[in-house]
């Protein structure tokens, strides 16, 4: 009998088979969904990578992404001193620095020129990262390259997230095909947002190195660099250390990649990045924000072109103001005080020098200027424009009033009855005593007998926009008013009644062009009030800083002649000090934002220490000036350091009572005079 054949045996059991066979057909399924899902997918990404294709513009139409242009703004000097808008012109990365190009590769891309858009070991080394730190996948690393990051910023910005991940794929795709590497970079480079307003790297060059992309070295190309994970974060205006470490973990990258020498990273590491001198001062950021509110805006904040704006900026006198305030707060204010405060130092043309829009508490404080948008009551600093209209009516400061209890009735207000911030009175006082120390009895008698709308044209007459008020608190100052305006108001009566509007803006000009496209050097005053009124206002607030009884003796400069005023309104929620001396004008506001009464202020105590701190800095090595002041008073200016005494005329012995001011109105009614 023949043995059976090798190789036979029994056959599989009908179980086996039965396995085998769903784990073949189950891989026949799944590969033929794969394969059919992948080629699906593969075309899906392929016309929808040629359909981008046909779309995308020339790449010279998205070099450019700023909204509207930059405006640089420049001092009385010339000198670069802020920067507003979008900095910085078109640059190909071709014409940048090749530092600068090696910087932002071996940061945010090490293997672009290898890739064709998508980085598939960027992409893995991204989900690793985020699964290790405990997020989701997609959160957190995104792995992006820079062609992706291109379509992020120009084309997907508005797309929910996981939306604008699938959609970076074609774009990146189709921009590879469609541009080349240093194409792609160029359009990066000039659109990346790198903090400070600052977008692109020209800007953000010219923002923190006063330099174009073109000349950063490898310190400032690796600062620059590392600013695009977190712009607000690093921007070394922000803090230069933080900036400056962060550079040197990208300086390493560059070194490790083959982009620096030893002997270059070495001397990198010794030097670092460091501002530029006008970046590093950061000062007159309310000054410039001012410029560009009140600047034409088809020149400044809606341009598309580069502006250059000189301005009567003075980074000199800025510094003082500043330094000034901080002392005094430093000083004499309690550790901890959100109290605020603003000055305004301008000359007597009316070119505004500086401007400090408030103090930084670390609740916003610099996205408000408290000297040109806060809107507060002056209290008795408006007193100037009641005694001034007096004066214009031909009264005379040694006219004698009666400081006494006073009530007014208004029909549909009722009584009112004015009280002296020292709640006593003195009796017969004369008008220049009475302004000196403030007298608030006085200051309604003088104003009811000249007529509110003699005031009320007065203070008009100097620049006061707001409305005023209309009954006879109008004269202890209840109308709402700005620190620059007040301030303004004051430099009238230095120039012997000629009024000039604040001004800082002298010339725009196209950057790079020397042919000025707006000039406003030259301001043409208005004679608001005869020259011996304000001489008169002058000697009167002389009397205010050297009087025994002025409110306004802390304010004094011991090497010149000074005139001010002091202001305290009702409650302490505003104390002003604003004075001036024959070169300058400068103004004065301390108090809370939200009308907190201050506590044991007053515009007579730290306005006025402000005030003296601030031009003591300003007049140091400047000439003594006189002041142009009333010969017939008691103390006249000799343009010497004091003011001596002569005598004067003697005054009206009649005591103004509140009656005089209605029987003469009356009578101004009647004759119309």
């Amino acid at each position: 009998m023949a043995a059976p054949p090798k190789g036979t045996g029994r056959k599989p059991g009908l179980l086996t088979r039965m396995v085998t066979w769903v784990v073949r057909t189950i891989w026949r399924i799944v590969w033929w969904v794969g394969t059919r899902t992948a080629l699906l997918i593969g075309g899906l990404i392929a016309i929808s990578t040629l359909y981008v294709h046909s779309q995308l513009p020339p790449v010279e139409e998205l070099l450019d992404g700023r909204d509207r242009g930059s405006v640089t703004l420049m001092d009385r000097h010339g000198e670069v001193f802020a920067w507003r808008g979008e900095q910085g012109g078109v640059l190909y990365a071709t014409d940048m620095s090749p530092h600068l190009l090696n910087a932002v590769v071996a940061v945010e891309d090490k293997r672009f020129y290898a890739h064709f858009g998508i980085s598939p070991r960027g992409i893995a080394s991204a989900i690793r990262i985020n699964l290790r730190e405990g997020r989701g996948p997609l959160s957190g690393h995104g792995g992006s390259t820079i062609t992706q990051q291109v379509a992020k910023l120009v084309f997907l910005s508005d797309q929910p997230t996981r939306m604008r991940k699938v959609l970076e794929v074609p774009y990146a795709f189709a921009m590879e095909l469609k541009y080349s590497k240093d194409e792609i970079l160029s359009i990066y480079l000039n659109r990346a947002f790198l903090g400070a307003g600052s977008n692109g790297f020209d800007a953000a060059a010219r923002r923190y190195f006063g330099k174009s992309a073109r000349e950063v070295s490898p310190a400032e190309s690796a600062m620059l660099a590392g600013l695009l994970t977190a712009p607000s974060r690093f921007a070394p205006t922000r803090n230069l250390d933080r900036a400056q470490n962060r550079g040197a973990l990208v300086l390493g990258l560059m070194h490790d990649q083959g982009y620096l020498t030893d002997a270059q990273y070495a001397d990198a590491r010794a030097n670092p990045a460091e501002l530029s001198r006008a970046a590093a001062a950061r000062a007159g950021g309310a000054y410039a924000d001012w410029i560009m509110e009140t600047g034409p805006a088809f020149l400044t904040r809606a341009t598309r072109d580069d502006i250059a704006v000189e301005t009567t900026f003075d980074p000199v006198i800025q510094r003082a103001a500043e330094a000034a305030l901080a002392e005094v707060f430093d000083e004499l204010v309690r550790e901890g005080s959100e109290a605020q405060a603003a000055i305004v130092v301008m000359s007597r043309d009316g070119a505004v020098r500086a401007m400090v829009g408030g103090r930084d508490t670390g609740r916003f404080a610099g996205q408000f200027n408290r000297a040109t948008q806060a809107r507060r009551q002056p209290g008795s600093a408006f007193k100037p424009f009641v005694y001034a209209a007096a004066l214009e009516a031909g009264m005379n400061p040694t006219d004698v009033f009666m400081d006494a209890p006073l009530t007014i009735t208004t029909p549909g207000s009722g009584p009112w009855s004015p009280q002296n911030y020292t709640r006593d009175y003195i009796g017969p006082v004369e008008m220049h005593e009475a302004f000196a120390r403030s007298t608030n009895t006085v200051a309604v008698r003088v104003s009811e007998d000249v007529g509110r709308n003699a005031v009320r044209e007065v203070a008009r007459d100097l620049g006061w926009l707001l409305p005023l008020a209309d009954g006879p608190a109008l004269a202890l100052g209840v109308s709402e008013t700005t620190l620059l305006t007040l301030t303004g108001a004051y430099a009238a009566f230095l120039n012997e009644g000629v009024f000039v509007s604040p001004f800082g803006l002298t010339e725009v000009r196209l950057r790079g062009d020397d042919a000025a496209i707006l000039s406003a050097s030259g301001r043409d005053g208005v004679q608001a009030l005869r020259p011996d009124t304000a001489r008169k206002v002058t000697w009167m607030m002389t009397q205010t800083m050297d009087a025994p009884y002025g409110t306004g003796r802390r304010a004094r400069l011991t090497d010149r002649p000074t005139a001010g005023k002091t202001g305290t309104t009702q409650e302490a929620k505003d104390a002003w000090f604003v004075g001036f001396t024959g070169q300058y004008v400068a103004g004065v506001w301390m108090g809370y934002d939200d009308n907190t009464p201050l506590r044991g202020v007053t515009g007579g105590g730290l306005p006025a220490e402000i005030w003296r701190r601030t031009m003591t800095k300003v007049h140091d090595g400047l000439p003594v000036e006189p002041l142009p002041v009333w010969q017939g008073g008691v103390r006249v200016d000799t343009g010497g350091p004091r003011p001596r005494e002569i005598p004067y005329p003697g005054p009206s012995t009649t005591p103004r009572s509140d009656d005089s001011g209605v029987i003469t109105n009356l009578f101004r009614s009647i004759f119309g005079q």
